[in-house]
């Protein structure tokens, strides 16, 4: 549980594979005691509504019940005091609840876990959480300061708001409860019918995941501890995963280890650009489709002239297939680029198969006497077949990606 918040220690380190039990345990806790389903229905019977989930931290077991709630079905928001893992939380399908403040409360500097928030930033936030709490069906608790007891952040009041039947998992009962109301080892139902899961066990309760996560943390702990493969051990104390993981060493106690030389990963802070007036933004949109609009008609005089060039030499049967040739050309952009991005791959594939239709051209040039088109058109036909077989194939695989199976 000393292995240090690195990346290279993420295979060792067993209070995160706890942790993600939590997290996930603390959803099925939830979803027992809970009693409608996650997901929204359409039935017979009536509409049901989706549940709504809400996850104070985002640390491993706050990722970990994310995820777990938004396989479910459930709408899922999340809160952390630290903002770089908002586009994790965005990532997995759940929405962040932003605060508007100031001041950086970036946690990375004490190793991944939240830092203490400032008087003003925690009543900006207890204000959030009670403007939530009449629209949420279930919320879970994670939040924890190392050496510290765990904040309080889900009040009396809160719970007061919250519907009947509703749903709090404190994941931090343990060291005093996010929830107010939180007893220790314990389910509580409150006077308004909101029942108040206190739970320390949560990993125990899942004990045969449990045992086969820890055994491989102890695997990898012991396979760094015998880098030559021979059973020795080599006890190195310039590692820094080995030394804040030992407590007594050749007769000397050891802990606490010192501070780590590299400290955790912590955001780059961009410089904040000065939000432009709503005056500013209308004159570069202005600017900006005066230019578009200038472009385009440049190139439209351009074309016009270009096509009256060629109609002065050409003869009218070229002209007549020149005209659909650039419209074929026009109408394509368009189409394409009104696709959306996560499209374009198996676009491409399908492309490749519909452009096959040359094919006709060629199959039309192999009955003409020159020996040298019949080659030619002889290529043409092969070369258009493998992209017709291999569009289809390429587009069935990636459509078959989306099925589920």
């Amino acid at each position: 549980e000393m292995v240090p918040r690195i990346s290279r220690a993420q295979k060792m380190d067993a209070l995160s594979s706890m942790a993600n039990i939590a997290g996930y345990r603390a959803v099925i806790e939830a979803g027992t005691n809970f009693g409608r389903f996650f997901t929204g229905q359409v039935t017979a019977a009536g509409k049901v509504p989706p549940a709504k989930v809400l996850v104070i931290g985002a640390g491993v077991a706050g990722l970990a019940a994310i995820g777990t709630a938004q396989s479910l079905g459930a709408i899922v928001r999340a809160f952390d005091v630290r903002p770089e893992v908002a586009e994790q939380i965005e990532s997995m399908g759940a929405e962040f609840l932003f605060l508007d403040f100031e001041d950086n409360q970036d946690g990375a500097s004490t190793g991944g876990y939240a830092a203490p928030s400032s008087p003003e930033f925690r009543e900006k936030q207890l204000a959030l959480f009670l403007e939530q709490a009449p629209e949420i069906d279930i919320v879970i608790t994670t939040a924890l300061i190392p050496n510290r007891e765990a904040p309080e952040l889900w009040t009396s009041e809160m719970v007061a708001a919250m519907k009947p039947g509703s749903v709090i998992v404190d994941l931090a009962a343990e060291k005093g409860g996010n929830c107010k109301l939180t007893v220790a080892d314990e389910k509580t139902v409150t006077d308004n019918g909101v029942t108040i899961i206190g739970y320390s066990d949560f990993p125990s309760r899942m004990a045969a995941q449990a045992s086969m996560l820890y055994a491989t943390n102890i695997r990898h702990m012991i396979t760094d501890l015998t880098p030559n493969k021979d059973g020795e051990i080599v006890h190195d104390m310039e590692d820094d995963v080995i030394r804040s993981s030992t407590v007594t060493f050749s007769g000397e106690i050891t802990y606490p280890p010192p501070p780590l030389k590299v400290q955790a990963i912590a955001s780059n802070t961009a410089p904040k650009t000065p939000e432009k007036t709503p005056e500013a933004k209308a004159e570069e949109q202005a600017a900006t489709m005066a230019k578009a609009g200038r472009q385009q008609t440049q190139l439209l005089l351009a074309g016009a002239i270009l096509m009256g060039l060629i109609g002065i030499y050409a003869p009218a049967d070229f002209m007549q297939h020149f005209i659909v040739f650039v419209l074929a050309v026009f109408v394509g952009f368009q189409v394409i680029w009104g696709v959306s991005h996560s499209l374009h791959t198996p676009l491409m594939a399908i492309t490749n198969a519909i452009s096959g239709i040359i094919i006709v051209g060629a199959l039309l040039q192999l009955d003409v006497e020159n020996s040298l088109v019949q080659l030619l058109a002889g290529v043409s036909v092969l070369i258009a077949t493998i992209n017709i077989v291999g569009g289809f194939m390429v587009t069935r695989r990636m459509l078959q990606m989306f099925k589920k199976s």
